[in-house]
């Protein structure tokens, strides 16, 4: 893990775009992010769905019609299971590469990474650094279900086996984006934590969410990489600050007066040398985006960043240690509106920059 690694404020993505050609999108990313570029999901293609996406190689895993579902009961199942754990150990032991076991991505589910890995290594400078993502453990474990329609989240065995997925694509990533000689970044994109506390998620503990990220992130960290959480909705925040993550990003244009009612954990994470990811420019309201501009982002920026002083953290000091983000990905934008926030996030990241450094 590249521990000194400082953002100073630069600009970052989410990871989806409106758009049908991968080819455009990474077009996209470099005209406005070049510093530190990712690949792109574009969730027009069904399997590149944020559920569906990161799922091959799950055991039991079953398409019927448009239904995915995870066949616990099937007659395979259990040997199924043996294998998956026998290569999940040849891998963390390294007596398999990764690149011979289920835990790759492809190009037919994730074209995006393989065109971003090309575009790479044809610039002429390297990135700051790169970025690639993957669904989180708690999304993806309560996103697919059993044939019964049950999370298998509750399935502890089945939790288990998504989680360690989950980490070995994400620890795959890491490796494969490492030849560039740059600090990786992976993000896990945790929607589901919005709910987390509710009646949609009786029965789950924070201990159980805590030892799911702790697995990810392990991963990730063991490869070298710098790990991220993304919630783009509000969420308990004490669980999120208190992991082992580098890299918190929240929707800070909508939900930063749920956020700073944690003050002592962002402090004490911040004290740690670890990264904000702002999403300070909106993507959930088309009227938000085509109403802000860059110059009225940066000052919501100031304003909100001035309210981390009384713990001890100046605006230069809290830049530094941020990146300025969309408060989602775009995937689900009308292409105008998702243009025009990828132009703010560079926008506003440059205003601040400015004054700061």
């Amino acid at each position: 893990m590249n521990s000194d690694f400082r953002p100073y404020g630069l600009p970052l993505l989410i990871g989806s775009l409106p758009v049908d050609d991968h080819l455009l999108a990474i077009k996209l990313v470099l005209e406005h992010t070049p510093e530190i570029p990712l690949w792109i999901q574009l969730p027009v293609f069904r399997e590149e769905g944020m559920i569906a996406q990161f799922l091959p190689g799950l055991p039991g895993l079953t398409e019927e019609g448009e239904r995915l579902f995870i066949n616990t009961s099937g007659k395979n199942f259990d040997d199924g299971i043996i294998e998956f754990y026998e290569e999940c150990i040849s891998v963390i032991e390294g007596t398999r590469d990764y690149d011979d076991t289920r835990f790759v991505l492809t190009p037919e589910t994730a074209k995006g990474f393989f065109i971003f890995i090309e575009k790479i290594r044809n610039l002429s400078v390297m990135p700051v650094a790169v970025k690639g993502q993957i669904t989180g453990p708690i999304t993806l474990a309560t996103g697919i279900s059993d044939r019964e329609g049950k999370a298998v989240f509750y399935n502890e065995d089945m939790r288990d086996a998504v989680v360690k997925l989950v980490a070995l694509k994400a620890g795959w990533q890491v490796r494969r984006l490492s030849e560039f000689k740059v600090p990786v970044i992976i993000f896990f994109d945790e929607p589901a934590l919005a709910g987390f506390g509710s009646s949609a998620f009786i029965g789950i503990s924070p201990h159980e969410v805590a030892g799911c990220f702790e697995d990810v992130i392990g991963t990730v960290h063991k490869e070298g990489g710098l790990a991220g959480i993304h919630v783009c909705s509000n969420a308990d925040w004490s669980v999120i600050l208190e992991s082992s993550a580098d890299i918190v990003s929240f929707d800070a244009y909508s939900y930063f007066d749920k956020f700073i009612l944690y003050s002592d954990h962002i402090r004490k994470f911040i004290e740690s040398g670890r990264i904000i990811a702002w999403g300070i420019v909106p993507t959930s309201q088309p009227e938000d985006i085509e109403r802000e501009d860059a110059a009225s982002l940066a000052e919501s920026w100031k304003k909100k960043a001035k309210m981390l002083k009384p713990l001890g953290f100046d605006l230069r000091a809290v830049l530094s240690q941020s990146f300025i983000t969309p408060s989602c990905g775009t995937g689900s934008l009308r292409l105008d509106l998702a243009v025009k926030v990828l132009s703010l996030t560079k926008e506003v990241s440059q205003i601040l920059r400015r004054e700061f450094f």
